[in-house]
């Protein structure tokens, strides 16, 4: 947390007010904070920012200089936030990056990251290729239904755990891998070689479907999310599993919702995601 549709509300919003901006200051708390390039940073003194993309769980700043092109990357991380001058925080002394601005609606970004899971990394265009091709797979929101077809066809594995593997399918974690799975009929340990091309067609109907809800109700504030002007996601509110031990299957199959202990946590419905076989599908192998 914060996943894939948190990091594109970020994204969104700072779009919206920051674009066309100067920045005309940068401090920087903790050097460690900074995973690369910190010796850059004078460069983006007076640098304005042309655009704002998010890459995974990531959200990257362009800033143009003298015709030249450079960009901040935050990770978000388990806790990382970036959040405008006027938004509250909490434990203030996490705010480990101040970025002030000119000629634009805010004055200021904070990038607030507490546990410091998530760090910046200051990037000329190609060590900003290097670092998507290094850490992300296909973007869910942005990847063909054939060309996820043909990635799953290709893996083994456990389905949840091959959900959240970021070097293969970037942005999805532990929250929307639960709703996508319970959409979809499909237990978390499920294995992914057995999967038939229906079967991963309907996945793929399930991972765009819930992960573009959750952008349109502002993402899920389960624990720390805010996104930059305070705002809480609601989509917490239209979780059907996760987070949901011990009530009734929303699918009023009678059984009630288990956790299954793994890696992360699963919300499944033993009897809606059964991780049996088909007798047909069985004698077929």
């Amino acid at each position: 947390m914060p996943e894939l549709p948190e990091a594109e509300v970020v994204a969104q919003q700072i779009r919206t007010h920051l674009v066309g901006a100067t920045l005309n200051d940068c401090w920087v708390g903790r050097a460690d904070i900074v995973r690369e390039g910190l010796p850059t940073v004078s460069w983006y003194h007076g640098a304005r920012l042309e655009g704002v993309e998010r890459y995974g769980k990531s959200v990257a700043l362009e800033f143009k200089n003298k015709g030249e092109l450079r960009y901040v990357v935050a990770e978000l991380g388990m806790t990382g936030l970036l959040l405008f001058r006027a938004t509250e925080t909490k434990h203030p002394q996490h705010v480990h990056v101040r970025m002030s601005f000119t000629e634009s609606r805010e004055s200021e970004l904070r990038y607030w990251n507490p546990r410091r899971f998530g760090r910046l990394s200051l990037l000329d265009r190609a060590g900003l290729d290097r670092y998507r091709t290094r850490r992300f797979g296909v973007d869910p929101l942005t990847v063909s239904r054939d060309e996820f077809i043909g990635l799953m066809e290709a893996r083994r594995g456990r389905l949840k755990p091959l959900l959240m593997h970021q070097q293969v399918i970037a942005g999805i974690g532990n929250i929307y891998a639960n709703e996508i799975l319970f959409r979809t009929k499909l237990h978390p340990n499920r294995a992914v070689d057995q999967l038939r091309e229906a079967t991963i067609g309907k996945l793929y109907n399930a991972m765009q479907a819930v992960l573009r809800e959750a952008i349109s109700c502002g993402g899920s504030s389960v624990k720390d999310f805010f996104a930059p002007d305070g705002t809480e996601g609601h989509y917490k509110q239209h979780h059907l599993v996760y987070g949901k031990e011990g009530q009734s299957c929303p699918n009023r199959c009678g059984r009630i919702i288990h956790r299954l202990q793994s890696e992360r946590s699963s919300f499944y419905c033993p009897s809606c995601q059964s991780n049996r076989l088909s007798e047909s599908r069985r004698r077929s192998m």
